[in-house]
């Protein structure tokens, strides 16, 4: 076992590592240490600490360093503190442990999402407020829990509550994903995820027989059409260089169910299908789409909703906003180079965008491969304390931005 805080680590590398081992893993993540930790940070680095509980058990809590103009308008830095489950068997080492190996690389659940972010975010803070800095605009991290699955019980609810007015947040950043290349990827916006159920009746009978109008047949039908349509948004991307995955819609065909026996037609059928709409879909039109495959497959084929999104929001990226300006400028001076995209799942910062809160998704991992969710999860520690030497730029800029018409 590497041992924590080993002869010549770095602080901040120990730290994280530290946060690595609390288990906060669906579905039942520990959020009482997450909780304590975070009180503990703000203890030692002289910041507001507040909690909000947005449902029984979840809670969320907030950092906050204020500004020198309590007039302006915050920064809000976000994080989730859960992390999706893992399969033990398939990693090299223990996925709580935060082992590092001779290399460098910490093998983690949550090394790439998101908590190497909530470390980076801290370790900046700790950074700019020894040097003795102050910034006009308050900085608030908030760090939610439920993210990953489906911030329903996180993020969701705290946009709602007047905890989250009193932030005043101006601008926010979240989480993005690592870029293999020099590059480093920015999100200002994601695609909707719409989780749709449908259905088929048809004439049930004996399976010896050729029987007219089946369930089966209809849902064949439907599923047909979805398909193509997927081939169709597939050749998209393909065929256009320019293209990223977040431009298109993507669909998945993830659950079939129906049927008791062998030799029993079943009167009812079912496919579920996870689609992700991209933004600049007409999302009446696309539903639309839906009931006329539905239509088109027979009568008895309806569709049900187990999750839709529809408020897409696009942060913008033109250099004449000012938040924008203050981001990539900050990139500019540091010679990193952006690569704007739309996240291709979701994240917490729908809720933010569609509340009015322009939103970045931004986790500076470059010369990294895309872990997330995966076995064997892992970030080098040089590219994680990369991470807070860019937060420390970029704070100072986001935090100076002038009053803007917005702040009020």
């Amino acid at each position: 076992m590497a041992s924590e805080g080993r002869e010549g680590e770095h602080p901040s590398v120990t730290l994280f590592r530290q946060y690595l081992r609390i288990r906060t893993v669906q579905p039942q993540p520990d959020y009482g240490a997450a909780v304590a930790f975070l009180e503990e940070r703000a203890c030692q680095l002289g910041l507001g600490c507040q909690k909000v509980e947005v449902a029984p058990g979840r809670v969320v809590t907030i950092l906050t360093w204020p500004g020198t103009n309590p007039r302006l308008s915050s920064v809000l830095l976000n994080s989730h503190t859960d992390v999706v489950p893992v399969f033990k068997e398939h990693w090299s080492h223990d996925p709580f442990e935060a082992f590092k190996d001779a290399e460098g690389y910490i093998y983690a659940r949550g090394a790439q999402d998101m908590k190497c972010v909530s470390i980076q975010y801290l370790e900046a803070v700790r950074r700019l407020k020894a040097e003795g800095h102050h910034f006009p605009r308050t900085i608030h991290m908030t760090f939610v829990p439920d993210e990953e699955v489906g911030g329903h019980q996180g993020m969701e609810l705290f946009v709602r509550r007047p905890e989250f007015q009193a932030l005043r947040a101006g601008f926010a950043l979240d989480e993005g994903l690592a870029n293999p290349t020099d590059a480093f990827t920015v999100f200002y916006s994601e695609r909707s995820p719409w989780w749709v159920r449908i259905s088929s009746i048809g004439k049930p009978g004996h399976s010896s027989r050729f029987i007219e109008d089946t369930a089966a047949e209809k849902l064949h039908k439907v599923v047909s059409s979805v398909l193509a349509f997927r081939e169709k948004e597939r050749q998209r991307l393909q065929s256009d260089p320019h293209l990223k995955a977040g431009a298109v819609t993507s669909v998945n065909l993830t659950k079939l169910e129906g049927g008791v026996a062998y030799n029993v037609v079943p009167a009812t059928m079912s496919a579920s299908f996870d689609f992700r709409v991209a933004p600049d879909v007409d999302l009446k039109a696309f539903e639309e789409q839906l009931q006329g495959w539905c239509r088109a497959a027979g009568e008895g084929v309806t569709f049900e909703f187990a999750q839709k999104w529809t408020e897409p929001r696009v942060t913008s990226t033109d250099d004449s906003d000012p938040w924008w300006a203050a981001f990539s400028g900050a990139c500019k001076d540091m010679k990193i180079t952006l690569e704007p995209e739309i996240f291709p799942a979701a994240t917490d910062s729908r809720y933010l965008r569609a509340v009015g809160v322009p939103a970045l998704g931004f986790s500076p991992m470059n010369r990294t491969p895309v872990l997330l969710h995966d076995h064997d999860e892992r970030l080098h520690e040089a590219v994680f304390l990369r991470g807070v030497d860019i937060y420390t730029q970029l704070l100072p800029a986001l935090a100076s931005v002038p009053a803007l018409p917005s702040d009020g």
